[in-house]
């Protein structure tokens, strides 16, 4: 008996509870019937419709990560980044130490056999480094961006270039590497498309080709389900 009486006690309570609606603004409870707060007299109704709005918005927020819903300014279009890359950078590596090995040689000639200051040879050696340091500028002007609906290819300083090729105009992804890219683990990944244009798209100098070529057709695949 006093087991259901209990019971019965803590029903009422949540009963009430679930009955009670409290105010946004002033924060007085009233019935779940109410159209107008008994405190402040807001319209009860408006603010159920407005809470309802913003727990739609938020469940609608964008997560890059998850990739779960839209993005904004993209007119409710959901577009999901596979890669983005530039062009291998190597040899620009391999730039830059030739470059320091060079102006070490040059300081050491300068310094041992002519009657230049130092200063002048150290100067004229870092110089060396605007050869390796253009390389680097260009490739990192270059950048190839695979997303789930297309490819595109920026290029470009003060003058820039974008051309996107619809994954659904791909015709063939070609993979070539010359044997000494093979052994530095880089090659081109050569794109033929059905667009009004036509030609290809090469994305040169690439790391790792085969598996950017495998995403490419990962997505094709998939847009032909």
């Amino acid at each position: 008996m006093r087991s259901d009486a209990l019971s019965g006690r803590v029903f009422i309570v949540a009963r009430c509870i679930i009955l009670a609606m409290f105010c946004d603004k002033c924060g007085a409870d009233n019935k779940d019937t109410a159209a107008f707060c008994r405190e402040c007299g807001v319209t009860i109704e408006e603010q159920e419709t407005r809470v309802a709005v913003r727990e739609n918005e938020a469940a609608e927020v964008y997560h890059p990560a998850a990739g779960s819903g839209t993005p904004p300014n993209q007119g409710g279009e959901q577009e999901a980044e596979i890669f983005s890359i530039t062009p291998t950078l190597m040899f620009v590596k391999f730039g830059y130490v030739l470059a320091a090995v060079g102006a070490l040689l040059l300081v050491a000639t300068v310094a041992a056999f002519t009657p230049i200051a130092t200063i002048w040879a150290v100067l004229l050696g870092l110089l060396l480094f605007l050869i390796p340091a253009f390389y680097h500028l260009k490739q990192k002007l270059v950048r190839y961006t695979l997303t789930d609906s297309k490819l595109e290819i920026d290029a470009g300083l003060i003058s820039r270039t974008t051309r996107s090729v619809p994954l659904r105009r791909i015709q063939d992804v070609t993979v070539s590497a010359s044997v000494m890219q093979r052994l530095l683990g880089f090659g081109d990944l050569m794109i033929d498309n059905a667009s009004e244009e036509a030609g290809k798209v090469v994305l040169k100098n690439i790391n790792n080709p085969k598996e950017r070529g495998d995403d490419v057709m990962k997505q094709m695949r998939r847009l032909e389900r």
